[in-house]
């Protein structure tokens, strides 16, 4: 590997291995809930696996809400049963990581938007107390992002931005609104598109339409368990997104995993909407394109379909295709491939989680560090060989470790076909520690995206990532 860069990016490099090396903490996200809990089993199911991933952000409010499912009702007290049950196995969470919320806090902040659909809960007068809540959260002092995720219907976010717009200048709305990220899962009712078209600058994560008309079944999150009802898709292991196995990893673990629902429909539709803020060293929150545990999504306006409320009139993030090998041996591709090609990795985890509500330290597994022993951005030339290395990469259940380095294709600029042969770049030593490729033939400077997984022999097996953009130019003339 030939680096060829300015001494000032050069020493910035050397530091950004450093802190590789180190495991250095990142920032926790900031976030917000908007559930219509309640309206079926999945928003209880996904608020557990939440809860237990809750020392991974700052939980700012838990707001329940309605949505075309659930008309004229919230149901926050659903919501405090759940932060109940977690209070009592939150001592034994913090044998395993810190940074736990207590149950205190997370009761503090639990709220209810209007009961009411839509934008009919949405103007002069139309105030609760989940609106208000998201108002103060994006005003706090503080520099991060506020990721709110919707899990029904967005109208109590619509009121918070119409309130602020009605009572703020126009450039002290769009320093709220810089603030905001948004995944919503679908839309909920007709609130969303009016977002999306009041607030142009938003960032907004969707897959857009209302379910009664099929939109649910084009949407990229019923990649996490809607192998059969919404989505239809092949490709995924059902197995490990089906009852039989909440059965045995999520409900027999503790007074939480008891009042994890049976799956009526598909496993927690709403997860995806946070899953992709883990920090597992592939999520990068503020590049959808780029594809983590909660999908890909590329920023465009999409054109018109049939199940869409109205016509998009603005770039939002939204479906993109990946291509990957499927548990049934074949390759498939399309937008759900960018979640449940993940699946065995995010399942596993949240098995370990459950068990962390319950076991000691010494009979639970804890999920490995992913290092590198270079920066991960480098740069090549044609030709040249990109020498990649997961020195220092350790586990702390002192469990052996696997490696593999594979080619992310659909981030990135570089377009290289498999044509159906198989992984379109080869990479030598893929499944060890150290490994290396050639950098292949451009024309111009192209980005590839090259990915680390180092998985442990614990049970279950646990996986964490680190992600290598190469930087690729054309040989000198």
């Amino acid at each position: 590997m030939t680096m060829r860069l300015p001494s000032a990016l050069l020493l910035l490099s050397v530091l950004a291995a450093g802190a590789c090396t180190a495991g250095a903490a990142e920032a926790k996200q900031r976030v917000v809930v908007l559930t219509d809990i309640e309206n079926e089993p999945d928003d209880t199911q996904s608020m557990v696996r939440f809860l237990v991933y809750s020392n991974h952000w700052d939980v700012e409010a838990l707001v329940a809400t309605t949505s075309v499912h659930q008309r004229a009702k919230t149901a926050s007290e659903s919501i405090r049963k759940l932060v109940r049950a977690y209070g009592q196995v939150r001592e034994n969470l913090l044998k395993h990581e810190p940074g736990y919320p207590t149950e205190q806090y997370l009761l503090s902040i639990v709220r209810d938007g209007k009961a009411a659909l839509g934008m009919a809960g949405v103007g002069e007068g139309m105030d609760s107390p989940g609106s208000e809540r998201i108002i103060e959260v994006v005003d706090r002092n503080d520099p991060r992002p506020v990721w709110v995720t919707v899990w029904g219907g967005p109208n109590c976010l619509a009121q918070a931005l119409w309130k602020v717009r009605a009572t703020r200048s126009p450039e002290d709305v769009e320093k709220f609104v810089a603030k905001i990220r948004v995944y919503t899962i679908s839309d909920q009712d007709d609130s969303g598109p009016w977002i999306r078209r009041s607030f142009p600058s938003l960032f907004y994560v969707v897959s857009p339409g209302m379910g009664s008309l099929g939109a649910y079944h084009h949407a990229t999150w019923s990649a996490i368990s809607g192998d059969i009802f919404h989505g239809r898709f092949a490709g995924g292991d059902f197995s490990i997104v089906d009852n039989p196995w909440l059965d045995k990893h999520v409900r027999a673990k503790g007074p939480l995993g008891a009042l994890y629902p049976m799956t009526e429909y598909l496993m927690e539709g709403d997860t995806p909407s946070f899953l992709g803020l883990v920090n597992n060293g592939l999520n990068e929150p503020e590049h959808p394109d780029w594809g983590g545990w909660g999908g890909r999504y590329e920023l465009y306006t999409p054109h018109f379909r049939k199940w869409f409320i109205e016509p998009e009139t603005r770039p939002i993030w939204t479906n993109a295709e990946d291509e990957a090998m499927g548990g049934d041996g074949k390759w498939h591709s399309g937008n759900k491939v960018t979640i449940w090609r993940w699946r065995s990795a995010y399942q596993n985890d949240f098995s370990a989680r459950m068990d962390w509500t319950i076991k000691s330290r010494a009979e639970a597994n804890h999920p490995p560090a992913a290092m590198l022993g270079h920066p991960d951005r480098l740069s090549a030339k044609s030709g040249e060989r990109v020498s990649l290395s997961a020195r220092g990469s350790k586990d702390p259940d002192g469990n052996v470790l696997s490696y593999q380095w594979f080619y992310y294709g659909e981030p990135g600029t570089l377009a290289l076909s498999n044509g159906r042969t198989g992984a379109p770049l080869k990479i030598e030593n893929s499944t060890q520690a150290e490994a290396w490729f050639a950098a292949p033939k451009v024309a111009r400077p192209e980005t590839m995206h090259i990915i680390l997984a180092v998985t442990d022999q614990g049970a279950p097996p646990l996986t964490r990532y680190r992600r290598v953009i190469v930087t690729v130019y054309p040989p000198a003339p």
